[in-house]
């Protein structure tokens, strides 16, 4: 099995090996190099073209956001997992705006690390399969849109990717819109959970929300994907 390339950038050398450990026991990855400063990580992209950096925002010469910013500018397309204790909105605004999906709040254990690395794994293998150079129709254009809008849904608080995943192809599935209650129990899971899952598609615009009417009291909400 092919494994995506990973660059680790890190000034903190006991969190740059507790990472590597983590990475390198991911069977889809392996770790092809580890920077601590700014400088490194770009001499790095260019000379290693990993598939998958891990950037963390603090560093002594640069911040996380510029090598960002200048990698893009050189034309790198590497896909990133912003790895900092940097919690204000402001960063995670600038990295967003360099296309970062993922973003993990240090200290994180490695399974939050590991559904980062599944997210970004399947997206490479989705793009994969399209055939490189060829005009994409609308399917393919509707299917690359979807999966950044997930990306960007599953960063938030309380919400797990791979959960939001399969909420959102149950949901994809269904014929009819559904209640959460009801999209739960095929799941499943709880009610409560189902419809925070669900708000969450509603809130990226995967999903859209109506009332049914009918019976006593507040009416029941349902839900349908966004086609």
């Amino acid at each position: 099995m092919t494994r995506l390339r990973a660059l680790i950038v890190e000034d903190d050398f006991a969190v740059a090996h507790v990472t590597r450990g983590f990475v390198e026991r991911h069977p889809r990855y392996e770790v092809v190099g580890v920077a601590s400063t700014g400088t490194e990580a770009l001499r790095a992209l260019a000379e290693l073209e990993p598939d998958v950096m891990l950037l963390d925002v603090y560093l002594p010469d640069i911040s996380g956001v510029t090598v960002l910013g200048r990698a893009r500018a050189a034309g790198s397309r590497v896909e990133v997992i912003a790895v900092t204790a940097a919690r204000d909105l402001e960063t995670v605004r600038l990295a967003r705006a360099h296309g970062v999906h993922h973003y993990l709040v240090k200290p994180f254990p490695m399974q939050a690390l590991h559904e980062r690395l599944d997210d970004v794994w399947r997206a490479h293998e989705r793009d994969a399969a399209l055939v490189a150079g060829a005009p994409l129709d609308q399917s393919a254009v509707d299917a690359l849109l979807r999966r950044d809008a997930l990306a960007s849904a599953g960063q938030r608080k309380g919400v797990s990717p791979l959960t939001l995943e399969r909420v959102a192809e149950a949901l994809e599935a269904q014929t009819e819109p559904v209640s959460a209650a009801e999209l739960g129990e095929s799941l499943g899971m709880a009610r409560v959970s189902a419809r925070r899952y669900l708000e969450r598609l509603v809130e990226a615009g995967l999903a859209a929300r109506e009332p049914r009417y009918g019976h006593a009291g507040r009416p029941e909400l349902l839900y349908s994907a966004r086609r």
